[in-house]
């Protein structure tokens, strides 16, 4: 048998071999992620094996609403060689795996690009797959070992969704199969509403077979174990038959933003970019950064954005103001972290910012209280990182000052506005505009309507960074004013908050003086921010009433166990999973707001800042498994922490990023 050479493992930052590939569980468990830096990407398992609606080859929003669509979802393919076929692909249906080219799958690498390697006797063959950066575009590269003088034959089938990615596509008689010529390409538009889509190739002699069919009941078992439709068809309309030879590549482009005029090149350059980027990455904070870049991408009109998290996330304001200076600044990118809040101005709407932007204010969703609070803290951080006060004075105080103005004069929405001693107060009983707004038909699952301590707390952090900013500026009547709310708020917070008697925050307080005594994170948030209401030794001692009930391997817990109302298992159906999702489910993210907390907390040593180093620890394994380089959403809240949810979550990646900083920094300063 000849010997098999495989991608150089220098700019690789994970590969797996035989053991994991020809294990199902362990393969399908493990998914890659490519981004285009426009709002699309392709994502799938180790061994190509779809299991969610939302994997697919090229995924991309569409110009109208801006929704992702999946449109190749994949390709299936099947190498002629001289021994005969050799299929590639591995696919799910309902009854069966089949073709099953996981079992001749030898390597899979990650970097630069996902490479998966396939050995057949003496044959040795590679697919890679790259998205290029800016565009709607997927390169798939292909190539040989072995196979004699003549090589083998591709015979490939490009496999159309053409649909929201969140829903799925049956055979119909409505899908067009025309074949539009380009040059070394063809274009099809399956569907008149949606963009079509053009396939180049770098092969001479490549030859097109116009043969529709349909392939039917894909079956994707990730979405059967959390309750949804789980079987949908995919339109092949046509068939490309390539030659392949050893020492020539060819490259078959996928792409919804016009045709990739040469393939070939187009993926030379893209690789190179990437390996330039992968030199010298060998930490886990170094694979963090690398990864960060798949989390900003250019919305329309060129706007930089964050995406919350992958598959199905898109931007979201609360979590693009809490990933952001992570993602940026932790990465000493002030450039980014200055676009974005830039581009954030023109969303601002009676103090609000959208929970979930679209393409524009108008289609955007205005739910959210904490967006602009995230947003202002954001601001400061941003402020403090660059120095620019002549900007932040011009550009970023009216806005701050017109989120302080609408929230204490009742006009911003949402509940929103001041009890009579100075607390902002937010929601109803069927509205729960927090993090925390997980809500099944019976309503919000997490109802925090009220004084929650999060809000308060980063109210008064706002209310005290404007009245700085107004004093440093000269305006003494505007700064007098921020400061006595500030006052006000901060009085109140420890009055109602603070429960002495067993030392940690209320959750929520109620204008009636109700008071949420549940054991939640939000405290830990709250405490960590570095204009707090809180006194040194009371966030000590929420730091550790957090260690003791909240902190878990994996982050922090939602929920006490010790409360009754605490969930285990984030599992089941939609309404299993959201009436867990806030209610004992683990947050990883949590974990750089805990850090920060206990650095505030007491006088930083370097034993302290040790032990706070090492709460990371047990989640770097997580980059190798569900979201390669990135880390799982959420965990169960029960041992062994079982992961779920989204495979990539920017405001884990922005927290873990930032915390080392902030370590550094107590060290140096301790």
């Amino acid at each position: 048998m000849a010997t098999k050479t495989h991608p150089e493992a220098s700019a690789s930052l994970l590969r797996f071999d035989a053991t994991v590939l020809h294990d199902p569980v362990e393969a399908t468990a493990r998914e890659w992620l490519e981004t285009d830096g426009c709002g699309g990407y392709a994502s799938s398992t180790v061994v190509a094996c779809p299991t969610r609606r939302y994997h697919g080859w090229l995924v991309a929003p569409v110009p109208a609403g801006g929704r992702r669509h999946v449109f190749l979802a994949r390709i299936d393919e099947v190498v002629h060689g001289p021994d005969g076929e050799v299929a590639l692909s591995c696919a799910r249906w309902p009854d069966a795996v089949a073709p099953r080219g996981d079992l001749l799958q030898a390597a899979f690498a990650l970097a630069p690009h996902p490479t998966f390697t396939y050995e057949a006797g003496d044959l040795v063959v590679r697919r890679e797959i790259l998205m290029l950066r800016g565009r709607h575009a997927v390169l798939v590269r292909y190539s040989v070992e072995g196979g004699g003088p003549a090589g083998v034959e591709l015979d490939l089938r490009p496999l159309l969704a053409c649909r929201d990615a969140d829903h799925l596509t049956f055979a119909n008689p409505h899908a067009d199969p025309t074949l539009h010529p380009l040059p070394d390409g063809v274009r099809v538009q399956p569907y008149p509403a949606l963009p079509a889509v053009a396939l180049t190739w770098s092969a001479d002699g490549t030859r097109v077979e116009a043969a529709p069919t349909w392939y039917r009941r894909v079956f994707y078992p990730v979405e059967q174990e959390r309750g949804f439709d789980a079987v949908e068809d995919h339109f092949s309309p046509c068939r490309l038959r390539l030659p392949l030879r050893e020492g020539a590549p060819v490259v078959v482009a996928a792409s919804v933003d016009g045709p990739v005029a040469d393939p070939r090149a187009a993926f030379a350059a893209e690789e190179q970019r990437r390996r330039a980027r992968a030199a010298g990455v060998a930490t886990v904070r170094d694979r963090l950064a690398l990864a960060a870049d798949d989390f900003l991408f250019r919305a329309p009109g060129g706007r930089l954005a964050v995406c919350a998290g992958y598959p199905w996330f898109g931007e979201w304001g609360r979590d693009t103001f809490i990933a952001l200076p992570g993602l940026t600044l932790a990465r000493g990118d002030v450039d980014a972290c200055t676009e974005v809040l830039a581009g954030a101005l023109p969303f601002l709407r009676r103090g609000l910012l959208p929970n979930v932007y679209g393409t524009s204010p108008d289609d955007s969703h205005y739910g959210s209280v904490d967006a602009a609070l995230w947003f202002a803290r954001a601001v400061f951080l941003w402020g403090e990182a660059s120095g620019q006060r002549e900007r932040l004075r011009r550009e970023f105080l009216p806005a701050l000052s017109e989120i302080a103005d609408c929230y204490a004069d009742g006009s911003a929405g949402l509940g929103i506005g001041l009890t009579a001693d100075g607390l902002l107060r937010a929601g109803a009983p069927d509205l729960n505009p927090t993090w925390m707004d997980a809500q099944t038909e019976s309503g919000p699952v997490t109802p925090r309507h009220g004084c929650a301590v999060e809000l308060n707390g980063l109210f008064y952090a706002l209310l005290a960074g404007v009245a700085d900013l107004w004093r440093q500026h000269g305006d003494k009547a505007r700064a007098r004013r921020y400061a006595d709310l500030a006052r006000s708020c901060k009085q109140a917070f420890v009055r109602r908050f603070w429960l002495a008697d067993d030392g940690y925050l209320a959750d929520c307080v109620h204008e009636d003086g109700g008071v949420d005594r549940a054991v939640r994170p939000n405290m830990v948030l709250a405490a960590a921010l570095p204009e707090s209401p809180l006194s040194r030794a009371q966030r000590k001692a929420v730091v550790e009433k957090a260690r003791a009930e909240l902190l878990t391997p994996k982050g922090l817990r939602t929920l006490s166990p010790r409360d009754p109302a605490y969930v285990p298992r984030y599992a089941g159906g939609p309404r299993e999973r959201d009436s867990a999702y806030h209610q004992g489910t683990v947050w990883p993210w949590l974990l750089g707001f805990f850090i920060e907390a206990a650095l505030r907390a007491q006088a930083p040593s370097r034993k302290l800042c040790a032990e706070l180093r090492a709460l990371w620890t047990p989640l770097e394994p997580e980059l190798g498994r569900a979201g390669l380089q990135h880390v799982s959403a959420v965990f169960d809240g029960d041992p062994p922490h079982r992961r779920g949810r989204t495979i990539a979550q920017a405001w884990y990646s922005g927290e873990r990023l930032r915390s080392p900083p902030l370590l550094e920094q107590a060290e140096k300063g301790r």
